[in-house]
């Protein structure tokens, strides 16, 4: 037999208050869980590149650049624990709440039962209920007597499956709070851990800066070294593109043109794979494989710890571990290969776009050579005494350098 429309209807409505409330939180707390689960890998990938610096590179402003980033991901752990525990503490509440509700209702649901099944027991003979029913004053009198009986008696049956499916609620309830409460002591666990280890990076981080301070002279040396060797990096770089766009507008052997005035003379051939590359911006792969982090970013910015000090970077240096190789970003044609300190260059022309690679050990490929996109190009050079392995990578179009990080996937 069907339960009556009303029964049904708060049946339902139950169901749906209790999944529509519990998968909204699971839900945000899975949203919260995803994204501490990915500050977790940054610095789990971060500690690597810490661990293959050697003792050496104490002190290093690479390193530095590295603790401090460390730290940076570890304060977002913490915060999103704090809202994981926040979220569950809510959801507590609410359960509570409802739970609250539930045997309330099931309090007077159950009195309700009891009261009326005191009156059947008095009413119980079959007697009786002959007697309810002949004693009507005429025939359809009688025969609603008989439906209210009848009816009854189901309305019964249906209250005691009601506290039945009621208690079965409260159970599933009360066992849904006990593993809400075991996930948020978990996660004050996970906060404690956190924190312990958020204070040993700090201390590292302040003890490290303390040494690099005592350096200061050999820090501003430093400081001045690499900005040397940048500048020098850049006008090497200009000449090299300068050449390139002398070389095209003196090639008569095939049409060519420029997009600007004094830029590079293209084929029809690499005006389309220029406007390929153009058409993939923030969709270029990386310029490498594996694990990495930024450590320099593009343009002018303060130096980290030395605030006076303005840096310029026309690309960003990118950490990575030993062993791992450079590839390209889009197909090209490898128009140099140029020496610098520690390694070599590599130019990959993409029609009047050209990416650059730097500080690589050894090369795989030549002048000429037409590549395609994520091939490897050689693998980048690891400093033996540091241990550090950094990839500088540029993007530019024409001459001026274009911040690579706008470019990338």
């Amino acid at each position: 037999m069907t339960l009556p429309g009303y029964i049904r209807i708060f049946l339902l409505l139950t169901l749906i208050f209790i999944s529509t409330g519990a998968s909204g939180q699971i839900l945000s707390l899975k949203q919260l869980e995803a994204q501490r689960k990915a500050a977790l890998e940054e610095i789990a990938s971060t500690q690597q590149l810490l661990n293959e610096t050697s003792s050496l590179a104490k002190n290093s402003l690479n390193r530095l650049n590295l603790i401090s980033e460390q730290i940076l991901a570890r304060k977002k752990v913490i915060l999103l624990l704090n809202q994981e525990i926040a979220l569950i503490d809510r959801n507590l509440t609410a359960m509570n709440s409802e739970l609250t509700t539930l045997e309330k209702d099931l309090h007077n649901q159950r009195q309700q039962y009891v009261h009326a099944l005191q009156n059947m027991q008095r009413r119980r003979s079959s007697q009786y209920k002959w007697l309810f029913i002949l004693s009507a004053e005429n025939f359809t009198q009688s025969f609603r007597r008989m439906r209210y009986l009848h009816e009854y008696a189901e309305w019964r049956k249906q209250q005691a499956k009601q506290i039945v499916y009621k208690q079965e609620v409260i159970k599933q309830k009360q066992t849904e709070m006990e593993e809400t409460r075991a996930e948020k002591l978990a996660l004050l666990d996970d906060r404690e851990r956190e924190s312990s280890l958020l204070q040993k990076e700090e201390s590292t981080q302040k003890n490290e800066y303390r040494q690099l301070d005592r350096k200061r002279k050999s820090l501003q040396e430093q400081i001045d070294r690499k900005k040397k060797q940048a500048e020098e990096l850049n006008r090497q770089i200009e000449r090299l593109i300068a050449s390139e766009i002398d070389h095209s507008t003196k090639d008569n052997s095939v049409s060519r043109k420029a997009d600007t005035a004094g830029g590079y003379a293209m084929t029809k051939e690499e005006k389309t794979l220029s406007d390929n590359f153009a058409s993939n911006r923030r969709r270029l792969p990386f310029p490498l494989t594996g694990k990495y982090k930024i450590v320099t970013a593009f343009g002018e910015h303060r130096h980290p710890f030395e605030k006076r000090v303005t840096v310029k970077s026309n690309g960003i240096d990118i950490q990575t571990v030993s062993g791992t190789e450079a590839q390209t970003v889009f197909q090209g044609v490898v128009t140099k290969i140029f020496v610098v300190t520690g390694g070599f260059g590599v130019i990959v022309r993409h029609g009047n776009y050209l990416t650059i690679y730097i500080n690589l050990s050894e090369t795989y490929v030549k002048t000429g050579d037409r590549v395609a996109v994520r091939e490897k190009l050689g693998k980048i050079f690891t400093n033996p005494e540091t241990g550090e392995t950094i990839l500088h990578f540029e993007i530019r179009k024409e001459k001026d350098a274009l911040n690579p990080e706008l470019w990338l996937d």
